[in-house]
């Protein structure tokens, strides 16, 4: 089986994936505890503390979501993908990769389940 990512702008560079590579991405349901904003960076960015449940724990994103007020993200369950190495961005590291797609007047709206999930649950 072949798993094909579809996007707007497709065409050369993108790649085609086999299902058992897809299956290597784990994305899971997280619930914002905190956010700050994270000095030294040319975009604007937020640190998030993200609560995974007890088996992953809390984990870290440094994130381009500055476009939603900081009160209406806390206790706001989103999807990540917490299985890559963490990244550098300006003086902290992102241990997660929050999910996210471009609107149509230039923002960012996060992936969000529509109905309340189980804290740590992956996504398939």
């Amino acid at each position: 089986m072949v798993f094909i990512l579809k996007c707007n702008n497709w065409g050369m560079g993108h790649m085609i994936l086999n299902f058992s590579d897809f299956e290597k991405i784990d994305m899971r349901v997280g619930k914002i505890i905190s956010i700050e904003p994270l000095l030294g960076t040319h975009k604007s960015f937020y640190k998030l503390i993200i609560d995974f449940g007890d088996d992953i724990g809390l984990r870290t994103s440094c994130a381009q979501a500055t476009h939603y007020q900081k009160e209406l993200l806390i206790d706001r369950e989103i999807i990540c993908i917490v299985n890559l190495l963490p990244k550098k961005i300006a003086s902290d590291y992102s241990e997660v990769l929050v999910l996210g797609v471009p609107t149509k007047k230039d923002g960012i709206a996060l992936l969000m389940p529509d109905k309340e999930a189980i804290l740590g649950s992956r996504v398939f």
